[in-house]
């Protein structure tokens, strides 16, 4: 059985940006650019709880977060609808007090500004008015693929202003020496643009250049 990340491992993640663990972890689990943060200025972690359901009908939504977990995102696959917001202000508050630490839906929400003003962090593909029924089965904790990426329930969702990616459970502390390296080399990289160097010659594209007849 999997290892669940420890609080310290989440807060770690959360500190990097997304861009930095995507590259990372070989250029992998990045969700599709357009999902977007309802509030950029918010960066979210946490363990995945997985939803899969019908796009017009929230139900297994009020379940999932009636059996969240502290610390919990919920990843929610509403097969990308954007005629419907199955989740709103009243969610929100649910899931606050439950502390699920954010959501990521492949669809729509609404209550935008009461979400933004409650400080929850969403990450979703657009807003939408109409309400949706209580009326239908879905899944809970199941793998999903979604937006490009394959989610396990456990799996580590951060995100920030830049996107969103998943670390699978079983590698987060591997992601995370991984992340600081890549951290240090752009210190040194930094220093070294600032000394003068070029990002040609930093990064070796002298040769690939010259194949196509730019010199320097």
């Amino acid at each position: 059985m999997t290892k669940r990340p420890t609080s310290e491992q989440l807060e770690k993640l959360k500190a990097f940006g997304s861009a930095t663990i995507h590259e990372a972890q070989g250029q992998k689990g990045a969700f599709e650019a357009s999902m977007k943060p309802l509030d950029p200025t918010l960066r979210l972690v946490g363990r995945a709880l997985t939803v899969e359901l019908r796009p017009d009908d929230n139900l297994l939504i009020h379940y999932a977060v009636a059996r969240a977990e502290p610390g919990d995102v919920l990843v929610v696959d509403a097969k990308g609808f954007l005629e419907a917001g199955p989740w709103g202000d009243v969610l929100t508050l649910a899931a606050q007090q439950r502390g699920i630490a954010g959501l990521v839906i492949n669809g729509a929400v609404r209550d935008a500004e009461s979400i933004i003003e409650m400080g929850f962090p969403i990450f979703c593909r657009g807003l939408s008015i109409k309400g949706t029924a209580k009326e239908q089965n879905g899944k809970v904790n199941v793998p999903l693929y979604m937006n490009g990426v394959a989610i396990n329930p456990g799996d580590v969702i951060v995100g920030d202003r830049d996107g969103l990616v998943v670390v699978a459970a079983a590698e987060v502390a591997d992601t995370i020496a991984a992340s600081e390296r890549r951290e240090l080399k752009e210190v040194d990289m930094r220093r070294a643009i600032l000394d003068g160097k070029t990002t040609v010659e930093l990064l070796n594209l002298k040769a690939a250049l010259e194949e196509f007849g730019h010199r320097i």
